[in-house]
């Protein structure tokens, strides 16, 4: 299978840059795969797992959003966060979920849509880390 670069970006750091075979995405509109070859297109990304498959193997990370790049040149991720599946820290990951899943269900005045959103990020990173949500 042909290979093409990928780079992926955050605001801190340059997590990957080299060549794959495949990437898989949390697109806004649904998950999504690119191939080497694939049509010029930009999409938003939403929390999520995201993988690719390099000649070591396929990597695995959580993202929280943003958007990709597919171009003549390669794949661009500009992830709003990002972690590799060995980053993430299991208990807070944990503890953020449990803290999300009291206030949606607690009898106060919440943002309920930033707490849904808080489970999300914290679900997906539990899920890359390969425990169970």
């Amino acid at each position: 299978m042909a290979d093409y670069p990928l780079r992926i970006v955050t605001p801190e750091r340059l997590l990957f840059s080299g060549p794959v075979s495949s990437l898989r995405a949390p697109g806004s509109e649904g998950s999504f795969g690119v191939l080497a070859r694939h049509a010029p297109m930009v999409a938003s990304l939403t929390a999520g797992p995201l993988s690719f498959v390099e000649e070591a193997g396929r990597r695995s990370l959580a993202v929280s959003g943003g958007f990709v790049e597919v171009s003549g040149e390669g794949v661009t991720v500009l992830a709003e966060t990002a972690e590799y599946d060995s980053e993430i820290d299991v208990p807070r990951a944990e503890g953020a979920r449990d803290r999300a899943r009291q206030r949606l269900s607690s009898q106060v005045d919440i943002d309920a849509d930033r707490a849904r959103a808080a489970l999300l990020r914290a679900l997906t990173r539990l899920r890359v880390a390969g425990t169970n949500p």
